[in-house]
């Protein structure tokens, strides 16, 4: 331990990248702080991103599920009183119980493991030192290894108006008082996907604006295919290719937003999502002072031990952009913790699955079939479909479909791509096959549950083989 400085390691936020560093560098029985800058521990992952978000979700499936539970009881001779709407306050409430425990649980978490919370706003003084502000004075901080983990924050766009109450980005859902009946969502990524599916199940019109030809680029393009035919069944409009050229107000009630379109359209809803992409939170960190710089969209590049161009100082998660991923961020702190204390650590895994919330919900690992096609690499796939599964029955999704691609020579997998109920949960299992080399004869051999959707497996693997042998 390097006694000149007052810790050994400091992580400036307490996202899943902070907190887990944190945690790992404790484990190895080093002197640890985490700085935070809210109220709670959590980083935006628990208190405006991934965590409220996937409750939110929940919270609106539940209510699709089970109408009774929020109202229209029976009122006698066979008669339904009317169905109450959702609202805001019930389906956000959850969203406000969950946050609070899960941050109870993550600051035990690091209570029992000897992390010393400091709150506070942080900013380098130096190469081993940091100023934390806070309503209680200021206070310098030094330590010998330094994280940086401050996570990202919605980027707005120029033209998109501030002071518009119609205007808001994803990190100010939580904050809805109100459900809107209409929703224009600018931005067909991940977030803009997800919010969009969830109030269009609460039967919300919902426009989607992006200036791409194709939502989720990265996606298998036939799982991409399937999810705009399921949200257009929910009545959600696609406006692709389309940019926005301003937003005005138009007076009510109720208040309105007016968006314009490049190319003359003209779209009114009650209220706008700009999901426009999100930039590092680091402009305020004083990185100059600590030999460091970012680039122009607030990111710090690290090396493959997450280590930034100053030796001692490191940087995880979505602070150093893709994937951006809770979990990927999560064990990327992990890995730096051990790469600054010189303990074994392995590299971060190429297999690991990405989750996309939306209704319905979406997960893949590995490669998708245009990618294998670029490169030239010879595949087969194999189908299931939810609708031909007892679990999807049961479930009452005949919608879903699981694709399997193998190599069409090695039949090794190659990758894993759901869509529907379960999916997120699901894809762990080709994963773990995919990850240990695995492919189309273990899924053939392999005995599976009845019933469960982990029967796809069979039952893509036993098409895929029907098309290898002909």
């Amino acid at each position: 331990m390097n006694q000149a400085h007052e810790f050994d390691l400091v992580a400036i936020g307490s996202g899943p990248a902070g907190q887990r560093a944190a945690v790992q560098a404790a484990k190895l029985r080093k002197r640890v702080a985490i700085v935070e800058c809210e109220v709670e521990v959590g980083g935006v992952c628990l208190h405006t991103g991934t965590i409220p978000s996937k409750t939110f979700r929940e919270a609106v499936l539940s209510f699709g599920r089970s109408r009774e539970a929020f109202g229209a009881p029976h009122i006698g001779n066979g008669h339904r009183a009317p169905e109450e709407r959702a609202t805001a306050e019930k389906l956000l409430s959850r969203v406000s119980a969950i946050v609070q425990t899960e941050s109870r649980i993550q600051r035990d978490q690091l209570f029992r493991n000897g992390v010393d919370v400091i709150p506070g706003k942080a900013s380098f003084s130096g190469p081993h030192s940091i100023i934390v502000q806070s309503s209680n004075g200021t206070r310098e901080v030094t330590a010998d290894k330094l994280l940086i983990a401050v996570g990202t924050r919605a980027h707005r766009q120029t033209g998109l108006a501030g002071d518009m109450s119609c205007v808001i980005t994803s990190d100010e859902i939580p904050r809805l008082r109100e459900l809107p009946r209409s929703i224009t969502v600018i931005g067909c990524g991940v977030i803009g996907i997800e919010y969009a599916s969830m109030f269009a199940a609460l039967g919300a019109k919902v426009t989607l604006i992006d200036g791409r030809d194709r939502p989720l680029e990265f996606l298998d393009f036939e799982i991409v295919d399937d999810l705009i035919y399921q949200l257009r069944k929910r009545n959600v409009t696609f406006r692709l290719g389309e940019k926005v050229a301003e937003i005005e107000t138009r007076d009510g009630p109720p208040r309105q937003a007016l968006v314009r379109l490049e190319s003359g359209k003209r779209l009114v809803s009650d209220l706008v999502i700009a999901c426009t992409g999100r930039v590092g939170a680091s402009d305020t960190l004083n990185l100059e002072l600590a030999g460091l710089d970012a680039d122009e969209r607030g990111r710090i590049k690290v090396d493959s031990a997450f280590r930034s161009a100053v030796p001692h100082i490191f940087a995880a998660g979505d602070i150093i952009g893709y994937p951006s991923l809770a979990a990927t961020s999560s064990e990327q702190g992990r890995l730096a913790a051990c790469h600054a204390f010189d303990a074994p650590a392995g590299s971060m895994s190429s297999h690991f699955p990405i989750g996309i919330y939306s209704i319905p919900e979406i997960s893949m690992v590995g490669q998708a079939e245009h990618a294998l096609t670029k490169a030239g690499i010879p595949y087969e796939t194999g189908v299931a479909r939810y609708r031909e599964i007892a679990r999807g029955q049961i479930l009452g999704d005949d919608s879903g479909m699981m694709k399997l691609i193998f190599h069409a020579e090695t039949r090794k997998l190659l990758g894993v791509h759901v869509i529907g109920t379960g999916a997120t949960e699901l894809i762990h299992i080709g994963q773990a096959v995919l990850g240990l080399g695995g492919g189309l004869e273990y899924f053939m051999d392999t005995v599976f549950n009845y019933p469960t959707l982990a029967e796809c497996y069979k039952v893509a693997a036993l098409d895929a083989n029907n098309k290898l042998t002909l």
